[in-house]
């Protein structure tokens, strides 16, 4: 046997030991604990869908799934904890736009790269801000709102959860295609921001739909449009932005799921079909509609190629409206 020959049949050996290594390791995945980092306090949306796809992937896996909150700093201090982990599978991050895409368009030097230092896994989900109104604000549409903002220059206030935030740069992208003047007031939290605007310290505000859907039919406050390019399914007489005037306004909330860069193609693999899985469960699609959010279900590819598209549009925005960030 000639050594060509040799070399060829080596080759194809160890390749074919490649594969069967890595198909034993997914098959074996998880063999211990998992951590699922959210990067924001316990009760948020990121938090909420952490712990309703880890409870199911406990039951599917057999295997703990515990979810670390490691809040702070617009989401990237979690971040960062999960692109510096293991790439091994075994430490997950349930993502959110800011520090998946918005934050690098805001901050001059980021620890990460939303980009780089992340193997995506799906998109989990999609949520709309809400523009509300304090029922003492005589409008009851965008145009009325638009049209009254023109009347009283910079009397208007309207509030975030603070300053960069998907909110916040709703708040300040409508002020320029509307060509309006209203004043920012930022928040530290979806929970003090609303209490202030149901109480009418402030008169409007870009507001987390599962933060305020309990409330929409209280009286304590009146929606006028969802930010997104589509009606959310959870209040599907309240118009989109784009729908009232603002041609092109598209600005969600969106949660997502990555790993560390460089962990293997057969894990992540593996946990993309698993997590698909529980999101397509009748139960889990239901209880996340409750809360506001959308299930989506996407390819890693197609996840990736939506935080790229987000970064570019994010950047147009803030370009555009000037906004700073401390």
């Amino acid at each position: 046997m000639g050594i060509a020959v040799v070399a060829r049949l080596a080759a194809a050996a160890a390749a074919l030991g490649m594969a069967l290594a890595g198909n034993a390791c997914a098959q074996s995945y998880p063999g211990k604990p998992v951590r699922i980092v959210v990067p924001y306090p316990p009760g948020g949306g990121n938090d909420l869908l952490a712990r309703l796809i880890g409870q199911k992937l406990i039951e599917k896996w057999g295997q703990k799934v515990v979810v670390d909150n490691r809040p702070g700093a617009s989401g990237m201090i979690g971040a960062d904890v999960v692109a510096k982990s293991a790439a091994d599978g075994y430490t997950i991050l349930v993502c959110a736009s800011p520090e998946a895409a918005l934050n690098v368009t805001l901050y001059p030097k980021l620890a990460y790269d939303p980009v780089r230092d992340f193997a995506t896994i799906t998109q989990l989900a999609v949520s709309p801000i809400v523009l509300i109104v304090h029922p003492s604000l005589p409008t009851r549409s965008v145009q009325e709102y638009i049209a009254l903002a023109k009347k009283r220059p910079a009397e208007i206030s309207y509030s975030s959860v603070g300053a960069g935030s998907p909110h916040h740069i709703s708040g300040e992208w409508m002020k320029l295609l509307a060509g309006i003047d209203i004043t920012h007031v930022s928040y530290k939290g979806g929970g003090p921001q609303l209490v202030d605007l149901m109480g009418g310290h402030v008169q409007s505000g870009f507001v987390a739909l599962p933060v305020v859907a309990p409330y929409l039919n209280s009286g304590k406050v009146r929606p006028l449009a969802v930010t997104t390019v589509r009606r959310s399914p959870v209040i599907q007489h309240v118009p989109t932005l784009a729908e009232s005037g603002l041609a092109g306004f598209d600005v969600s909330q969106w949660y997502g799921m990555t790993v560390p860069a460089g962990t293997p193609g057969d894990i992540t693999a593996r946990l993309h079909g698993d997590v698909i899985e529980v999101l397509r469960l009748p139960d889990i699609r239901a209880r996340m509609i409750d809360l506001g959010a959308e299930p989506v279900g996407s390819t890693p590819a197609e996840f990736g190629e939506h935080i790229r598209s987000e970064i570019a549009k994010y950047r147009k925005i803030v370009a555009a409206t000037k906004i700073t960030v401390n």
